[in-house]
């Protein structure tokens, strides 16, 4: 067995594996990076780049079938499914040369396709070597829950990470599950020419601000999805060509293909984290505000931590790894100011605390709303389901909700705005470029100053005393 040593050992090319390894490899540490499976992780090949690949071709699909509101009348479009998860693989590949061996072998990381399992608090076996370094970064991702329905294994399903193998359409997709991931992968294929039942336990995107989902839920269900809330599936079986799903309420859904989309697990197995004194649960590697684990010499970031599941997060948590393992810096990861977006349409973006969550944690919270409906872009372009939620406490946002078109574009200011401890007056005093679907964040910003501007006695006496004056 081939020894190395080396400054930081990254254990999995994912979003967040790859960014600690490119980070601190151009600041000059030595860095063996590690993976088992395909370079760009969950993210590259099964995820992000993927779904939103393949939201893609279908918004082009259901594009043609709402042109009569704009004056257009247009032909119903001809969609051939295997073209539409083509233009997936076309899309990934065009990204992939960013997440390649080769580019980080020219950044100077070693790269080695094995995966890692420790045999020591500072030690980690891959392949034919053993691998001591000063510090160890675990990045090894999540993977799609398989939940045990009974019945299960008698039929064919597909996750996140299969369905991009198919070539040809389901004629009627049944989903286990209402989340994010669900739901995006429903509103794809209805629009692609598949029939679609959500089967859902509880109620669709669960951890959301019910106000919003409700705009997303109505919008999806009014272009021909069922979804199916409070539906706990207890039993799948084949009947013929078709497969079926009985809920504990004995409703019965039926369709020719099934996926799951019930959540995630973290990919901890492989790793032998006892040899390194590592704790974990069963679900989730245990780490402190700096993301070290018990074992002080290692850190864990993105999924494999059970926190917020997002590529950003990963990439972000990075940066606070680099920080503190190549330079021994303080540095804490936090996520107040931390964005996410389900990608439907319309969109549902939130940072920071929901209405609820805001209500429990401060004695006096405004919640100001601003609509879609009275943005003159969104006007235009028939796009006005929709409203941003502010949750102000003495001037400045704790959280913001958005639904509606671009919601995941207009996030990102309030990302800044909670990350910086800045005022909605910071916000009111920019100026966004007219017509733009942007000018909602100003509106809304704006929305919390004016009955303290236009209903104040006091500033209206002000204005009368002044006039008089001037001359």
């Amino acid at each position: 067995m081939e020894r190395l040593k080396t400054d930081l050992l990254v254990i999995g090319a994912g979003s967040g594996g790859l960014s600690v390894a490119a980070g601190a490899v151009q600041m000059g540490a030595k860095v063996i990076l590690l993976e088992g499976g395909k370079m760009g992780g969950d993210c590259l090949n099964y995820g992000c780049v993927p779904s939103k690949a393949l939201l893609a071709s279908g918004k082009i699909a259901h594009t043609a079938t709402v042109g009569d509101k704009f004056g257009i009348q247009c032909d119903r479009p001809e969609i051939d499914y295997g073209a539409a998860m083509d233009h997936v693989a076309d899309v990934i590949a065009q990204i992939a040369p960013v997440d390649s061996q080769d580019r980080f072998e020219g950044l100077g990381v070693r790269v080695i396709r094995e995966y890692g399992r420790f045999v020591g608090p500072r030690d980690v076996v891959a392949g034919r070597y053993r691998i001591r370094a000063r510090r160890i970064v675990i990045a090894t991702g999540s993977s799609p829950v398989v939940p045990p329905i009974p019945g299960l294994e008698t039929v064919p399903y597909v996750t996140n990470e299969t369905v991009w193998a198919q070539r040809t359409p389901p004629r009627h997709l049944l989903i286990v599950g209402g989340g994010p991931i669900g739901l995006e992968m429903a509103q794809a294929h209805r629009r692609l020419g598949s029939a679609v039942t959500v089967i859902e336990a509880g109620r669709a995107l669960p951890q959301d601000d019910p106000d919003l989902t409700r705009v997303v839920v109505d919008a999806l269900r009014n272009e021909g999805i069922t979804i199916a809330e409070g539906a706990t599936a207890e039993e799948v079986r084949k009947d013929g060509d078709l497969i079926e799903v009985r809920a504990k309420d004995g409703r019965l859904f039926r369709g020719s293909h099934l996926m799951l989309a019930v959540g995630r697990k973290a990919n901890l197995a492989r790793l032998d984290l006892d040899k390194a004194g590592i704790k974990a649960s069963a679900t989730n590697i245990k780490v402190d505000a700096a993301l070290k684990t018990s074992n002080r010499r290692v850190y864990a970031i993105g999924d494999v931590t059970g926190g917020m599941q997002f590529t950003h997060v990963a990439g972000y948590q990075a940066g606070v790894v680099v920080r503190s393992a190549l330079f021994g810096l303080p540095a804490k990861a936090k996520t107040d100011h931390i964005p996410y977006c389900t990608y439907t349409e319309p969109e549902l973006a939130q940072v920071g605390l929901t209405e609820a969550q805001a209500k429990e944690k401060y004695e006096t919270v405004e919640v100001i709303k601003s609509a879609l409906l009275h943005n003159d872009r969104a006007i235009t372009e028939r796009r006005t389901d929709g409203f941003i939620k502010l949750m102000v406490v003495k001037g400045r946002p704790v959280g913001v909700s958005i639904v509606g078109h671009q919601a995941g574009e207009l996030i990102a200011l309030w990302s800044m705005v909670i990350a910086n401890n800045m005022k909605l007056s910071q916000v009111a005093s920019m100026v966004a470029p007219y017509p733009t679907i942007a000018e909602l964040n100003k509106r809304a910003a704006g929305t919390y100053f004016s009955p303290r501007l236009f209903e104040s006695d006091l500033v209206k006496a002000i204005v009368r005393f002044v006039q008089r004056w001037l001359p």
